[in-house]
């Protein structure tokens, strides 16, 4: 992998998109995560205005330090990065006690969350003139779908949604992102309890990316054992989340009825 040419190709792409649509650069949710840590580095590289934003719902402590962490290391290299924390915890809990308890399982919350943190990136965009940068990458957004519908896949660009989880480690890596980043184990921070991706997926990203490969390659080698469980584990949730990674169903009239 060319880590120099792609950082340079993602952050001239970024910059020039921001230019030709008019805004003053990129707001981007920082999660204490891998690839809003690369996503954000990479949006501060064009020498467009950043905004990180940290936005703690009942958070669980390491992934907020981290947060703090790398945005503290971000202002620190980068003059033209800013940042705000939005505790969106009270909002949420409002949330809570007007839901009926009836619809208030894990997953739904959860992606209440992902929902309120959209709404914060879209409100502080929006009076800033700026562009939400989105954080998933290949697997997440065009594998297995892991990602809340108009949460965190409401975005304006998607800059490393075509690299690997993979890829994202190797170009954090050359990038310098902070240690603690690189080697915490992922989530997508919508649990109090620090509950990692993997314990959610059952497969590693790794495992992942092997399944996207042979299936996309339409291999037909023998499997073994642990082999065909993520194979079936990747390919469930891609089928069970189409309906994210596609366009949105439309309706469309058959013409003659508009005569």
């Amino acid at each position: 992998m060319q880590h120099q040419q792609i950082i340079q190709h993602i952050t001239t792409w970024l910059k020039q998109y921001s230019i030709n649509s008019n805004t003053e650069g990129f707001v981007v949710g920082i999660s204490g995560g891998i690839d809003s840590a690369l996503t954000s580095t990479l949006c501060a590289l064009t020498g467009r205005q950043v905004i990180c934003l940290n936005m703690p719902i009942k958070q669980h402590k390491p992934e907020y330090d981290r947060s703090n962490e790398h945005i503290n290391w971000l202002k620190k290299h980068f003059k033209n990065v800013s940042s705000y924390e939005v505790n969106l915890t009270p909002i949420f809990e409002s949330m809570e006690q007007n839901f009926d308890n009836s619809i208030q399982d894990f997953l739904t919350m959860a992606n209440t969350r992902s929902r309120l943190r959209m709404t914060t990136l879209f409100a502080y965009a929006g009076h800033y003139k700026m562009l939400v940068a989105g954080t998933g990458n290949k697997i997440e957004d065009f594998g297995i779908g892991f990602f809340t519908k108009y949460g965190d896949g409401g975005v304006d660009i998607s800059p490393i949604a075509d690299l690997m989880k993979s890829q994202v480690y190797e170009l954090s890596a050359k990038l310098g992102i902070i240690s603690s980043i690189l080697n915490a184990r992922p989530t997508d921070g919508l649990f109090a309890d620090g509950r990692t991706d993997e314990d959610q997926i059952g497969a590693s990203y790794d495992e992942l990316e092997w399944a996207m490969n042979y299936v996309e390659e339409n291999k037909a080698t023998e499997l073994n054992e642990r082999q065909k469980t993520v194979l079936q584990i990747y390919i469930n949730r891609n089928k069970a989340n189409k309906h994210k990674m596609d366009p949105i169903p439309v309706c469309k009239i058959p013409k003659e009825f508009f005569n």
